[in-house]
C-alpha cells in the first residue's frame, strides 16, 4: 500500500448521553469513514495506527454531561481513551514512522493527532515486556497505583492493606506493591475465580468473595482484628461504609474510585463519616494526572521489578474494534478477569 493512499477507518462512535447502566447500543460500529496514511504537509500531526486500546471504568463518567475531570465524549464522535498505537507518518519531531506510543486516541483503525501534548502521548521505550502492557501496568493504571498506594498512603513494613476491586488492573498492582513492602494485604473482589486468583496468582495474603458475605462489616472485623491502615478504595457506597468502622487510627484512605456508584442515578449515601475524625484518618481523593511527572521514576522502579520478575500481572484481551463496546460493559459487571484490553491490529 503505497503512502498516502486512502484506506477505510472503521471507528466506535458515541450515539448520546446517557444515565443509569451502559449499554453497548450505546456505541455504534461505523464502517463508512477513510482516512489519508499521510500527515497534512506542514502540519505538526502523528498518524498513527491503534494496536491496543484501554477500557477503563473511568470512561463512564465521559458519557454523562457531568463534572468529570475529563471531558464528555462528544455525540455522533469516536470514542476516545488510552490506547497503544504505532507511529506510520509524522510532521511532528519528537515523533517518528515506527516508533511505538501510548496515549490518549480514538476508538478506531487509525487515528491522526494534530500536535499531541507530550502530556498524552509517550515514546515507549522499553519494550522487554508485551506492548499491551502501556494500556495497564506500564500506562494509567500502574501510574495510579504507584501515585495512589506508593506516593499518597505513605505505607510502612508491617501495615494491614485492604484493596477493593483487586482483581482490577489497578488493585492487582497495589496489593502487589504492597507484599514487596511488607504489609500484610487482603483483597476483595466479586467471584470465587478472583478470589482464587488474588491469593494463588497475585500473592494477596487472603481474599474474600464479597457479594458471599452477609455483613461486610463483620467480615473486615475477622480479617483485620486490628484494624486496617491503608484502604485503597476503588468501590465505594456500602463498602465504604463497612470499611470506616474497622479503619484502625491514623489510616490512610487513598480513593481511586467507586466503580459501585458509577451507574447510580441516586448514589448511596455513606452514613459514618464521624469515623475519619475518631479514628483521625486520612481519606483523600486523587487524579493520576496530576502526578505524571513521577512517571520516569516510575518506569525505573517497574523495570527494574520486571528484571527481577518481582510483578505477576493478567490481563483480559478480546480481539476485535467491534467487540471493544461489550468489553467496556463488562468493566461494571466484573465479567473481565484482570486488566480488559481490545486488541484492534496485530503489530
Amino acid at each position: 500500500m503505497a503512502n498516502g493512499d486512502e484506506v477505510s477507518n472503521n471507528r466506535i462512535l458515541f450515539r448520546d448521553y446517557i444515565s443509569g447502566f451502559p449499554k453497548e447500543t450505546d456505541m455504534i460500529l461505523s464502517t463508512s469513514a477513510s482516512i489519508k496514511l499521510k500527515v497534512p504537509e506542514g502540519s505538526n500531526s502523528v498518524l498513527l495506527k491503534n494496536l491496543y486500546l484501554s477500557c477503563d471504568p473511568y470512561m463512564r463518567g465521559r458519557m454523562t454531561l457531568s463534572d468529570s475531570y475529563v471531558a464528555a465524549f462528544t455525540p455522533g464522535s469516536p470514542i476516545t481513551g488510552y490506547a497503544v498505537s504505532e507511529v506510520l507518518d509524522s510532521g511532528n519531531p519528537n515523533f517518528e514512522k515506527g516508533d511505538y506510543v501510548w496515549g490518549f486516541a480514538g476508538w478506531e483503525q487509525y487515528s491522526l493527532i494534530k500536535n499531541p501534548d507530550p502530556s498524552s502521548l509517550r515514546k515507549i521505550n522499553y519494550t522487554d515486556v508485551p506492548l499491551s502492557y502501556y494500556t495497564g501496568i506500564l500506562g494509567m493504571p500502574g501510574m495510579t497505583a504507584y501515585v495512589g498506594f506508593n506516593v499518597l498512603a505513605s505505607p510502612k513494613k508491617g501495615e494491614s492493606v485492604y484493596v477493593s476491586a483487586a482483581s482490577g488492573a489497578v488493585g492487582q498492582i497495589v496489593g502487589q506493591f504492597a507484599k514487596m513492602m511488607g504489609c500484610y494485604v487482603v483483597g476483595s473482589a466479586g467471584s470465587n475465580e478472583k478470589v482464587d486468583l488474588l491469593k494463588n496468582k497475585f500473592g494477596f495474603d487472603d481474599a474474600f468473595n464479597y457479594k458471599e458475605e452477609a455483613d461486610l462489616t463483620t467480615t473486615l472485623k475477622r480479617y483485620f482484628p486490628k484494624g486496617i491502615d491503608i484502604y485503597f478504595e476503588n468501590v465505594g457506597g456500602k463498602m465504604l461504609e463497612a470499611v470506616l468502622p474497622n479503619m484502625a487510627v491514623h489510616g490512610r484512605i487513598p480513593v481511586c474510585g467507586m466503580i459501585s456508584q458509577y451507574n447510580l442515578e441516586k448514589p448511596d449515601g455513606v452514613h459514618n463519616l464521624t469515623q475519619l475524625v475518631l479514628k483521625r484518618v486520612r481519606m483523600e481523593g486523587f487524579n493520576v494526572s496530576d502526578h505524571f511527572h513521577l512517571y520516569p521514576e516510575f518506569m525505573e522502579l517497574m523495570k527494574q521489578y520486571f528484571m527481577d520478575e518481582k510483578l505477576v500481572y493478567v490481563e483480559d484481551m478480546v480481539e476485535g474494534l467491534d467487540r471493544a463496546p461489550a468489553a467496556l460493559i463488562g468493566l461494571f459487571t466484573g465479567q473481565n478477569i484482570g486488566k480488559q484490553v481490545v486488541k484492534v491490529s496485530h503489530e
